[in-house]
């Protein structure tokens, strides 16, 4: 009697096991990719250890007008080994912050990933994109290539919850699709990777090795480059419940092909 009573408890632990875990996260699959076994190398990084911004991998994106506020330099730091993007209050103007990779790394297809910790109030939000210079010019993806959005992170949606999309065309014709949202347990505290594998057939979305979603639609077969930014909303009432200044923290950014 005493053996059934123990497999009796430990099949219920399990099973709550298992129902705790599922609602930690909503991955695809509970297994985490090995990026070797997928037959890939490390073609491209940056690892930020500097004192200032690597102007032979990016350029400080956008300067100027960004909805409400302003894209600046002046949101844009390297130091304690991260690329810090700000957003800034700044008397009466608002302050975004972008790099990119357009002027000097514009791969087709490969896994790419970055290590990063998200803003912490709502209203703002980093993001870590895709981006073809032709996406204006027509609205054929494979031709013109698409908006691929690897993550972004509003925090009104909920502390673990990440969002991404995919835009093509853009235009009065865009088509979008998204956003699609993965929860993480724990995904506003701390450092998590945030990775995209595009290939001629898909992209998948990952964070911390877990596959979350793919997507075979809007596939971008032309050269694409790299955005980091802390965005800006549209309107002052979006900003309600955004601490200045607040930031954006990425420990790397990796490119691997096969």
């Amino acid at each position: 009697m005493r053996n059934i009573f123990v497999v009796l408890f430990l099949f219920l632990f399990a099973t709550c096991s298992i129902g705790q875990k599922k609602m930690t996260n909503n991955a695809m699959s509970q297994e985490k990719i090995s990026l070797d076994s997928m037959g890939y190398r490390l073609i491209w990084e940056d690892q930020f250890n500097g004192h200032e911004l690597d102007t032979t991998k990016w350029n400080i994106r956008g300067v100027g007008p960004r909805r409400l506020g302003y894209n600046s330099a002046e949101a844009v730091k390297v130091e304690d080994g991260c690329l810090k993007l700000f957003a800034l209050q700044k008397g009466d103007s608002i302050l975004g912050s972008a790099v990119g990779t357009a002027s000097h790394f514009t791969p087709k297809y490969g896994y790419f990933e970055c290590r990063a910790q998200l803003q912490k109030s709502s209203g703002v939000w980093g993001a870590f994109w895709l981006q073809s210079s032709k996406i204006a010019q027509g609205e054929d993806p494979a031709l013109f290539g698409a908006e691929i959005d690897i993550f972004e992170f509003f925090e009104e949606m909920g502390n673990d919850t990440i969002t991404h999309a995919i835009h093509w065309a853009y235009g009065p014709n865009m088509h979008s699709i998204g956003p699609m949202k993965s929860y993480l347990k724990g995904l506003s505290k701390g450092f998590h990777t945030y990775g995209l594998e595009w290939t001629p057939e898909k992209y998948s979305f990952f964070i911390d090795g877990y596959k979350f979603h793919e997507e075979t639609k809007g596939i971008s077969n032309i050269a694409e480059y790299m955005i980091l930014s802390m965005e800006l909303p549209g309107t002052r009432k979006s900003l309600e419940k955004t601490i200045f200044p607040d930031v954006f923290l990425v420990d790397y950014v990796k490119v691997y092909q096969k």
